[in-house]
């Protein structure tokens, strides 16, 4: 993480020009993920008024009942579709005119969608993108309509027009995961080394690359040292992906990697980004005879907390979509309300501006923890019987 410091005099001098020249244009304050994964820009923190300051001031304060979109990638887990519902019930209980829409992992859809919620008169759009590098345009559009842009649990790269982004933290998800396979292995696999393969999550996602950056920061050294062997050599996030976050896609490389590395031997152990590939993986590893292997996972999905509960899949990673949910809603309603974007001390560079994070903290489950982990959220405990 970086803290805002004090730019230099020449920016200070090109910016008053500009407020002089274009009379309070330009961009707006945003916000991102993890300062782990990108350096941040310096910015300033003295109460000098900036173009970015009087579009954001421009952009809140809106009257009660207004449009608010929200653009989800898909509703292809059970994660999107919980936000989907979860968005419409709460953003309808303050009143406010809702859009939700889903764009079936498909980009051109998306962009669609949010210029459908530009003419619709948003005020608010929230975006989950299919591909975080791909509605700069759109979004551009949108902030030049004044509308705020709050990404959704994903960064929205190469485009000025994102005022925040909220999101649990991702090199920490992708830690928590790493974490999990050694433990597991050591609990259930006996003393090593142990044999492990490594999957990714669909490489337009800006998380995945985070997801799998955070995990190899606790394996690597365990590769280098012998305790871990990646049998098929495969260790660069372009060799592990997932393309669309496919479980059928996996569980084809997971056949592949079994037939090819695994004939006359055992897997102990896979780095999976999330449950659905997890499964997969499990399902893979039943059909070709092996002992089930330790498999991380992602998001508590419900038959991934049945199967940690049954000691099929050893973890996930839970990244409750009620405090996701409402983090967003919140920041809405202060926006209504009058108020700006609250301030976080968590930047990075989307590469075009240094956006704000509201980053969240994820939560590694395992079946001695569940129950403690779902104590507040009685369908997920429910679960474990």
């Amino acid at each position: 993480m970086k803290m805002r410091k004090h730019v230099s005099m020449l920016i200070a001098t090109v910016l008053v020009a500009t407020v002089a020249l274009a009379g309070c244009g330009g961009g707006r304050e945003a916000a991102t993920d993890s300062a782990e994964s990108t350096p941040v820009a310096e910015s300033s923190t003295e109460d000098t008024k900036t173009p970015e300051a009087d579009t954001q001031e421009a952009a809140v304060g809106f009257e009660e009942g207004a449009t608010i979109g929200v653009s989800l990638p898909w509703l292809g887990t059970q994660n999107w579709k919980e936000a989907e519902e979860m968005f419409k019930t709460q953003l309808e209980a303050e009143g406010f005119n809702v859009i939700v829409q889903a764009a079936d992992n498909k980009v051109p859809q998306q962009q669609q969608q949010i210029e459908s919620m530009i003419q619709n008169g948003a005020k608010v759009i929230v975006v989950g993108p299919v591909d975080g590098s791909q509605l700069g345009a759109v979004l551009e559009e949108a902030e030049a309509a004044g509308i705020v842009v709050i990404g959704y649990d994903r960064l929205l790269e190469n485009t000025t027009g994102v005022d925040g982004v909220v999101q649990f933290g991702s090199i920490r998800t992708g830690e928590l995961q790493g974490q999990a396979l050694l433990d597991g292995l050591a609990a259930q696999k006996g003393e090593g080394p142990y044999n492990i393969e490594l999957f990714g999550g669909g490489p337009a996602d800006p998380n995945a690359p985070n997801f799998f950056k955070g995990a190899m920061s606790v394996l690597q050294p365990k590769i280098d040292d012998g305790t871990l062997v990646v049998v098929s050599g495969q260790t660069d996030f372009t060799q592990c992906a997932t393309l669309d976050w496919d479980n059928a896609k996996a569980q084809s490389r997971m056949d592949s990697l079994l037939s090819g590395f695994y004939s006359d031997k055992e897997i102990d152990g896979v780095l999976s980004p999330n449950d659905g590939i997890a499964r997969a993986i499990i399902t893979a590893s039943e059909q070709a005879g092996q002992s089930i292997p330790v498999v991380s996972g992602l998001d508590a999905e419900n038959e991934s907390v049945e199967w940690i509960w049954a000691g099929k899949q050893y973890s996930t990673v839970a990244k409750p979509t009620d405090v996701l949910v409402g983090k967003t809603v919140e920041i809405i309603k202060t926006l209504q309300a009058g108020g700006r974007m609250p301030e976080t001390d968590v930047t990075v560079n989307n590469g075009k501006k240094d956006v704000d994070i509201y980053e969240l903290a994820p939560v590694v489950v395992t079946k001695e923890n569940a129950k403690e982990a779902f104590a507040n959220d009685p369908d997920r405990l429910a679960l474990l019987k």
